[in-house]
């Protein structure tokens, strides 16, 4: 059963947390992790991307020249795709590209993702994130002196106010609540840190 240390906020070691081999013991399946961040990405697409068809570009349906004796090519309107300015053909149109992975499928890429985390010294456990205001200095030298310098996910139980104040000016911190962990924002973190509280919940949610 891994062990993490729990530490406070001055990066004094406070206790030791033992670890479910369910979520944190278990083989790291990389194939599982690609297509829960491939889910996670499409999902974040905003798919407004549109082209104009013969019906909706600028040009009148009149047609330009009568069909015979010209000795030009037969044209209907100017609107036609092969022509400058035309409609185009089999364009991109709006559409939604949101997916979702079946339950176990996400839950075992993110049992996988904690996991790898956890073995390259990556995942970090304090105690709480009680901090005595609102200011975003205190969280930056906690966080500094934690060890932690870059991209940085951390993940509390509870509402705290004090911390999402000081963690909203800080871009390399991602704040999120313990149940809205996805694989994607674990990988996508240098280093993830967990308050006692939501470990201990994402454990519960995890075994199961």
């Amino acid at each position: 059963m891994p062990n993490v240390d729990i530490k406070n906020l001055k990066n004094e070691v406070v206790g030791k947390l033992e670890l479910s081999d369910e979520v944190f013991g278990g083989p790291i399946n990389e194939g599982l992790m690609h297509d829960a961040v491939k889910q996670y990405l499409a999902s974040q697409r905003s798919g407004t991307h549109k082209t104009k068809t013969r019906a909706e570009v600028a040009g009148s349906g009149r047609k330009p020249w009568k069909q015979k004796g010209t000795g030009r090519a037969r044209v209907g309107e100017v609107r036609t795709p092969l022509w400058r300015k035309g409609g185009t053909m089999f364009g991109p149109v709006p559409r939604d590209y949101e997916y979702h992975l079946p339950r176990k499928m996400f839950r075992s890429a993110l049992r996988s993702a904690l996991t790898m985390k956890l073995n390259e010294n990556q995942l970090n456990v304090v105690d709480a994130f009680s901090l005595d205001g609102h200011k975003t200095k205190a969280l930056a030298q906690a966080l500094t002196g934690l060890g932690l310098s870059r991209k940085i996910l951390v993940v509390d139980h509870q509402d705290n106010p004090n911390l999402k104040l000081a963690a909203r000016n800080l871009s390399d911190v991602n704040l999120i609540a313990s149940l809205q962990v996805t694989p994607y924002q674990v990988l996508n973190a240098t280093h993830v840190v967990f308050s006692k509280a939501a470990i201990q919940a994402i454990e519960e949610v995890l075994k199961k």
